[in-house]
């Protein structure tokens, strides 16, 4: 197999500047939540970045190689680049309609694209129960909640929440007030139940306590920090407060607890961008809020309006740092093959322990000014000396050594990573090569202990075996 030539591999060549923007929507043009769409392009256009919405509908994509994929709404032959290296893709709710369209949102995490939010957010909040257990997990107070398992024994679902009529039905997809339901009577909730499992036999129901409010809050959060908040007063008449449905709005200081729970929250579902709603409590101050949702698209226009600022400006203004791009990391073993050049393929160790520089295994190390000449595999290679650097080992050897530093290419996973440092170590007995946190964090994979090789396979390496690992 012909291994591809080595190119750098920047993630961050600057720390802020313009990028590309990429909208991945499939909401009508009419829509609310599209003119959230549409403003964040605009104020994109605006501060100099290259802007897109793809329309799932009619749209497609075509990859050039490991590095760059373009995005082609209908009748759109030159479309759009998305590459790692200089692209925001900012995922809005309607993409959870079709199970390709939330494809797609993998691939974009695949190829190392900052997405907000990834494809687990997205799919968890668009799942009001399953939103309901992950905020569980969490210790988050919610309204009591309670599946109805049975739809021609909707009785006993509601006996087991332990609550009087009126109750709130929701059903588990559903946005902007639609497929919310205030439920008076034994009798109507039979008839709704009834009804919806007629029209889908496979639709899930929720039954929630109601707890009676004159205003419900809408808190953004961008990134772990409250971005602005603001209050809905219910609608004359209705028992929602969706600003879609025509709910007044205004600017709210949270308490500290209001604060520390919507952070929560946010965490819960993993959301960089999220906006989390809850009814407060009698005392806002001592007793924490009840959380009702998690908005994985949350719209701009009632929050801007009650805020009075350009919330879409300053989250375009956010994502120019790119310290501020979290990148989903794709799951590897504890050990996987990777190339280093001039090598070839070698078993790796990955370890979360280790918090030094990566170790490479080397034989007949001979120092000479600046230089270091030392071999591996049957090859000899020539270094530049980067540093010496004390290390503290562990182990049954507990003590420091003085080490030299090296900089080697290596890919991995799709990525080439240049110049990646490594120690010289005497490693015959061991996995020739162990990275280090930092490495692996650029690498952007998450270990899972249990596994070995869930990216690649030893049997990639050639005839010889070349760096297996000893047993």
């Amino acid at each position: 197999m012909q291994i591809p030539k080595f190119k750098d591999y920047i993630t961050e060549a600057k720390t802020s500047g313009p990028y590309r923007l990429i909208i991945i929507s499939d909401e009508p043009e009419n829509d609310l939540n599209f003119h959230t769409a549409k403003n964040l392009m605009k104020q994109a256009d605006k501060l100099g970045h290259k802007s897109y919405i793809y329309r799932n509908t009619g749209g497609y994509v075509t990859v050039e190689d490991d590095e760059e994929m373009y995005f082609h709404n209908q009748d759109d032959k030159k479309g759009f680049r998305v590459s790692a290296k200089d692209t925001v893709a900012i995922i809005r709710g309607s993409v959870v309609r079709r199970d390709s369209w939330m494809d797609l949102v993998s691939r974009l995490e695949k190829h190392q694209v900052c997405v907000v939010n990834s494809r687990e957010c997205v799919s968890m909040c668009a799942d009001k129960y399953r939103t309901s257990l992950r905020l569980a997990d969490y210790g988050i107070r919610q309204p009591k909640s309670v599946l109805v398992t049975d739809p021609e024994n909707s009785m006993e679902s509601f006996d087991s929440l332990e609550e009087k009529f009126p109750v709130i039905l929701k059903t588990l997809r559903g946005s902007k007030g639609v497929g919310v339901l205030f439920i008076e009577s034994e009798k109507s909730l039979d008839s709704i139940v009834q009804l919806l499992n007629k029209q889908d036999e496979d639709s899930d129901i929720l039954l929630q306590q109601y707890i009676k409010t004159k205003w419900d809050a809408r808190v953004l959060v961008l990134q772990g920090k409250v971005f602005a908040a603001m209050k809905r007063h219910v609608v004359p008449g209705d028992f929602r407060s969706n600003v879609s449905r025509g709910a007044e709005v205004e600017e709210l200081t949270l308490t500290k607890i209001e604060t520390e729970e919507s952070l929560k929250a946010a965490k819960a579902v993993d959301g960089q961008w999220v906006a989390v709603d809850f009814i407060p409590s009698a005392d806002r101050v001592k007793e924490p809020p009840f959380v009702i949702e998690v908005n994985s698209s949350p719209g701009t226009e009632g929050i801007e309006e009650a805020t009075n600022r350009n919330l879409s400006k300053e989250i375009i203004q956010h994502f120019e740092n790119r310290e501020h791009w979290k990148k989903v990391p794709t799951m590897c073993g504890y050990k996987e093959v990777v190339y280093i050049h001039p090598f070839g393929r070698i078993v790796g160790k990955f370890d979360t322990g280790n918090s030094g520089t990566s170790v490479i295994h080397a034989d007949k190390i001979k120092k000479s000014g600046g230089k270091v000449t030392w071999s591996l595999e049957g090859k000899t290679l020539s270094n530049d000396i980067v540093r010496k650097q004390t290390i503290e080992v562990g182990g049954l050897r507990d003590y420091k050594e003085e080490r030299i530093v090296i900089k080697l290419d290596v890919k991995f996973a799709g990525g080439y990573y240049k110049e990646v440092e490594f120690t010289l170590d005497d490693r015959d007995e061991k996995s020739k090569i162990l990275f280090d946190r930092e490495t692996m964090n650029r690498f952007n994979v998450m270990v899972n202990p249990n596994r070995k090789y869930i990216i690649t396979t030893k049997y990639s390496l050639d005839d010889n075996k070349k760096g297996e690992d000893k047993k």
